[in-house]
């Protein structure tokens, strides 16, 4: 195979292979519309204002989903995860990388 034809097949492999990538990371406009009711829990912006309720604001975007996929699948118990469990479970995986997207996008101080 020529190098040409080489060059072309990795381009055509990387294609097929880059749908599943291409929307791997989620739209924060679409997540800060969707996060009023995280809000209560943990903070307008994304600073608890509840001793014990996890800071979202700067958190990593990956463990976000990791973390809202864990809740949804019933993989995280302890603390307030019965509460967790119950949001996470009516999000679409959509939902949930918009909402990690939000909150990865805001100032890990709350904008002070």
């Amino acid at each position: 195979m020529t190098l040409k034809k080489l060059a072309m097949a990795g381009v055509v492999m990387a294609t097929f292979a880059a749908p599943g990538l291409v929307n791997a990371a989620g739209d924060a406009e679409a997540g800060k519309a969707k996060a009023a009711v995280c809000a209560a829990c943990h903070g307008q912006n994304g600073i608890a204002q509840i001793p014990g309720y996890p800071n979202l604001a700067g958190q990593n975007e990956a463990y976000l989903v990791s973390a809202l996929k864990a809740y949804k699948n019933k993989q995280r118990s302890g603390g307030q995860a019965p509460v967790m469990q119950g949001q996470a479970a009516g999000l679409s995986d959509e939902d949930i990388a918009n909402l990690a997207a939000y909150y990865a996008s805001l100032p890990a101080d709350g904008g002070k």
